[in-house]
Protein backbone atom coordinates (compact mmCIF):
# COMPACT_ATOMS: atom_id res chain seq x y z
CA UNK A 1 0.00 0.00 0.00
CA UNK A 2 2.89 2.37 0.86
CA UNK A 3 4.54 2.03 -2.48
CA UNK A 4 1.00 2.52 -4.29
CA UNK A 5 0.77 5.85 -2.39
CA UNK A 6 4.32 7.05 -3.31
CA UNK A 7 3.41 6.77 -6.92
CA UNK A 8 0.74 9.06 -6.56
CA UNK A 9 2.31 11.95 -3.96
CA UNK A 10 4.85 14.52 -5.09
CA UNK A 11 7.42 14.48 -2.61
CA UNK A 12 8.54 18.34 -2.01
CA UNK A 13 8.57 19.40 -5.18
CA UNK A 14 6.14 21.95 -4.66
CA UNK A 15 6.98 23.08 -1.14
CA UNK A 16 10.19 24.02 0.91
CA UNK A 17 12.24 21.02 2.03
CA UNK A 18 13.25 23.17 4.78
CA UNK A 19 10.14 24.08 5.98
CA UNK A 20 8.56 21.49 8.10
CA UNK A 21 5.34 21.69 9.26
CA UNK A 22 4.29 21.24 12.85
CA UNK A 23 1.61 18.78 14.01
CA UNK A 24 -0.89 21.27 14.31
CA UNK A 25 0.13 23.13 11.19
CA UNK A 26 -1.70 22.27 7.92
CA UNK A 27 0.87 21.32 4.84
CA UNK A 28 -1.02 24.33 2.80
CA UNK A 29 1.19 26.95 0.98
CA UNK A 30 0.45 29.74 -0.78
CA UNK A 31 2.58 31.07 -3.69
CA UNK A 32 3.46 34.64 -4.42
CA UNK A 33 0.56 36.40 -6.88
CA UNK A 34 3.47 37.23 -9.72
CA UNK A 35 3.58 33.44 -10.14
CA UNK A 36 -0.12 32.44 -10.91
CA UNK A 37 0.27 32.25 -14.64
CA UNK A 38 -0.37 29.91 -17.17
CA UNK A 39 2.25 29.14 -20.24
CA UNK A 40 0.13 28.95 -23.84
CA UNK A 41 2.54 27.37 -26.42
CA UNK A 42 3.13 29.64 -29.54
CA UNK A 43 2.58 27.74 -32.52
CA UNK A 44 6.24 27.36 -33.31
CA UNK A 45 6.41 24.68 -30.22
CA UNK A 46 7.71 21.45 -31.60
CA UNK A 47 7.83 19.49 -28.71
CA UNK A 48 5.36 16.99 -28.62
CA UNK A 49 4.95 17.35 -25.27
CA UNK A 50 3.51 20.85 -25.30
CA UNK A 51 2.06 21.50 -29.09
CA UNK A 52 -0.85 23.65 -28.60
CA UNK A 53 -0.41 23.05 -24.33
CA UNK A 54 -1.73 25.11 -21.62
CA UNK A 55 0.30 24.69 -18.79
CA UNK A 56 -0.81 26.48 -15.03
CA UNK A 57 2.73 27.39 -13.85
CA UNK A 58 2.94 26.38 -10.29
CA UNK A 59 6.45 27.43 -9.01
CA UNK A 60 8.84 29.96 -10.40
CA UNK A 61 11.94 30.95 -8.53
CA UNK A 62 16.10 31.46 -9.70
CA UNK A 63 15.79 27.21 -8.68
CA UNK A 64 13.44 26.82 -11.71
CA UNK A 65 9.86 26.16 -12.38
CA UNK A 66 7.28 23.66 -12.29
CA UNK A 67 3.95 23.90 -14.26
CA UNK A 68 0.87 21.36 -14.71
CA UNK A 69 -0.72 20.98 -18.36
CA UNK A 70 -4.42 21.39 -18.51
CA UNK A 71 -5.36 20.65 -22.27
CA UNK A 72 -4.10 17.11 -22.56
CA UNK A 73 -6.75 14.56 -21.88
CA UNK A 74 -5.00 11.06 -21.64
CA UNK A 75 -6.43 7.19 -22.45
CA UNK A 76 -6.46 6.42 -18.41
CA UNK A 77 -9.45 7.26 -16.46
CA UNK A 78 -10.01 7.69 -12.66
CA UNK A 79 -10.96 4.19 -12.19
CA UNK A 80 -7.79 3.37 -13.06
CA UNK A 81 -6.07 5.85 -10.27
CA UNK A 82 -8.74 4.94 -8.07
CA UNK A 83 -8.03 1.26 -8.72
CA UNK A 84 -4.30 1.26 -7.89
CA UNK A 85 -4.99 3.29 -4.41
CA UNK A 86 -7.43 0.98 -3.36
CA UNK A 87 -9.98 3.48 -3.83
CA UNK A 88 -13.58 2.05 -4.45
CA UNK A 89 -15.78 4.42 -6.31
CA UNK A 90 -19.17 3.32 -7.58
CA UNK A 91 -19.93 6.89 -9.38
CA UNK A 92 -19.63 5.83 -12.92
CA UNK A 93 -19.82 9.97 -14.08
CA UNK A 94 -16.79 10.07 -11.66
CA UNK A 95 -14.78 7.03 -12.37
CA UNK A 96 -15.11 7.57 -16.32
CA UNK A 97 -13.37 10.87 -15.97
CA UNK A 98 -9.84 11.36 -18.22
CA UNK A 99 -6.86 11.94 -16.12
CA UNK A 100 -4.72 14.45 -18.03
CA UNK A 101 -0.96 14.59 -19.03
CA UNK A 102 0.53 16.99 -16.70
CA UNK A 103 4.44 16.81 -18.28
CA UNK A 104 6.47 14.86 -18.65
CA UNK A 105 8.40 14.79 -15.99
CA UNK A 106 7.76 12.17 -13.18
CA UNK A 107 4.20 10.74 -15.20
CA UNK A 108 3.72 8.33 -12.13
CA UNK A 109 3.07 11.29 -9.71
CA UNK A 110 -0.17 12.82 -9.75
CA UNK A 111 -1.73 16.32 -8.64
CA UNK A 112 -5.50 17.33 -8.43
CA UNK A 113 -5.67 21.13 -9.35
CA UNK A 114 -9.43 21.71 -7.81
CA UNK A 115 -11.49 24.52 -6.37
CA UNK A 116 -10.61 26.04 -2.78
CA UNK A 117 -13.72 24.42 -1.09
CA UNK A 118 -11.56 22.35 1.66
CA UNK A 119 -8.43 21.94 2.34
CA UNK A 120 -6.76 18.58 2.35
CA UNK A 121 -3.49 16.97 3.81
CA UNK A 122 -1.07 17.80 1.24
CA UNK A 123 -2.69 21.14 -0.06
CA UNK A 124 -0.69 24.32 -1.66
CA UNK A 125 -3.00 27.09 -2.90
CA UNK A 126 -2.51 28.97 -6.20
CA UNK A 127 -4.69 31.33 -5.40
CA UNK A 128 -7.91 32.66 -4.36
CA UNK A 129 -10.01 30.02 -6.73
CA UNK A 130 -7.25 27.55 -6.88
CA UNK A 131 -5.28 24.65 -5.32
CA UNK A 132 -3.33 21.72 -5.82
CA UNK A 133 -2.94 18.82 -3.87
CA UNK A 134 -1.23 15.84 -4.28
CA UNK A 135 -2.74 13.46 -0.77
CA UNK A 136 -4.75 10.68 -0.98
CA UNK A 137 -7.54 11.84 0.71
CA UNK A 138 -8.57 14.52 -1.78
CA UNK A 139 -8.96 11.22 -4.73
CA UNK A 140 -11.04 9.39 -1.72
CA UNK A 141 -13.47 12.38 -1.30
CA UNK A 142 -13.67 12.68 -5.14
CA UNK A 143 -14.18 8.83 -5.62
CA UNK A 144 -16.97 9.18 -3.30
CA UNK A 145 -18.57 12.20 -4.63
CA UNK A 146 -17.86 14.37 -1.85
CA UNK A 147 -14.55 15.97 -3.71
CA UNK A 148 -14.08 19.19 -4.39
CA UNK A 149 -16.89 21.12 -6.75
CA UNK A 150 -13.95 21.74 -9.65
CA UNK A 151 -10.79 19.63 -9.93
CA UNK A 152 -8.74 18.26 -12.42
CA UNK A 153 -6.40 15.31 -12.15
CA UNK A 154 -3.23 14.88 -13.75
CA UNK A 155 -0.25 12.44 -13.71
CA UNK A 156 3.61 14.10 -14.52
CA UNK A 157 4.61 18.01 -14.36
CA UNK A 158 5.97 19.99 -16.55
CA UNK A 159 9.71 20.96 -14.90
CA UNK A 160 12.40 23.61 -15.92
CA UNK A 161 15.89 24.06 -14.41
CA UNK A 162 16.91 27.00 -13.13
CA UNK A 163 16.81 30.13 -15.95
CA UNK A 164 15.87 27.51 -18.79
CA UNK A 165 12.28 28.96 -18.87
CA UNK A 166 13.24 32.21 -18.80
CA UNK A 167 15.16 30.96 -22.07
CA UNK A 168 12.34 29.52 -23.57
CA UNK A 169 10.28 32.74 -22.96
CA UNK A 170 12.81 35.07 -24.75
CA UNK A 171 12.85 32.77 -27.44
CA UNK A 172 9.32 32.98 -27.77
CA UNK A 173 8.65 29.75 -27.06
CA UNK A 174 5.57 30.28 -24.86
CA UNK A 175 2.99 33.29 -24.54
CA UNK A 176 1.77 34.17 -20.92
CA UNK A 177 -1.58 34.96 -19.27
CA UNK A 178 -3.09 35.26 -16.28
CA UNK A 179 -4.16 32.54 -14.24
CA UNK A 180 -8.08 31.37 -15.73
CA UNK A 181 -9.67 29.01 -13.90
CA UNK A 182 -12.97 28.78 -16.24
CA UNK A 183 -10.29 27.78 -18.67
CA UNK A 184 -8.98 24.92 -16.48
CA UNK A 185 -12.31 23.62 -14.89
CA UNK A 186 -15.35 24.77 -17.46
CA UNK A 187 -13.95 25.18 -21.27
CA UNK A 188 -14.27 21.82 -23.27
CA UNK A 189 -10.58 20.75 -23.48
CA UNK A 190 -10.03 21.12 -27.22
CA UNK A 191 -10.74 24.96 -26.82
CA UNK A 192 -8.41 25.52 -23.39
CA UNK A 193 -5.28 26.77 -25.94
CA UNK A 194 -7.48 29.19 -28.22
CA UNK A 195 -9.07 30.57 -25.36
CA UNK A 196 -6.07 31.34 -23.20
CA UNK A 197 -4.39 32.86 -26.71
CA UNK A 198 -8.03 34.78 -26.94
CA UNK A 199 -7.34 36.41 -23.16
CA UNK A 200 -4.27 38.57 -24.69
CA UNK A 201 -6.65 39.88 -27.92
CA UNK A 202 -4.42 37.85 -30.67
CA UNK A 203 -6.15 36.58 -33.49
CA UNK A 204 -5.27 33.31 -34.01
CA UNK A 205 -4.55 32.87 -37.75
CA UNK A 206 -2.52 36.14 -37.48
CA UNK A 207 -0.69 34.59 -34.82
CA UNK A 208 0.00 31.19 -37.03
CA UNK A 209 1.23 33.19 -39.98
CA UNK A 210 3.36 35.59 -37.79
CA UNK A 211 5.21 32.20 -37.29
CA UNK A 212 5.30 31.13 -40.40
CA UNK A 213 6.55 34.53 -41.79
CA UNK A 214 9.62 34.27 -39.28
Amino acid sequence: MVNQLEKFLLTRILVNMNTKPTDNQHTKRRLPEQQRQMLVAMPSMLDPNFVHGVTLLCKHDKEGAVGITVNRPTDMVLLEVFKSLNIDCDIAEIAEQAVFDGGPVHPERGFVLHSPEKEWESSMSLGESIMVTTSRDVLAAIAAGDGPEKYLVALGYAGWTAGQLEYELRENAWLTVDMDTDIIFNQPTPSRWEKAVGKLGIDIDQLHRGVGRA
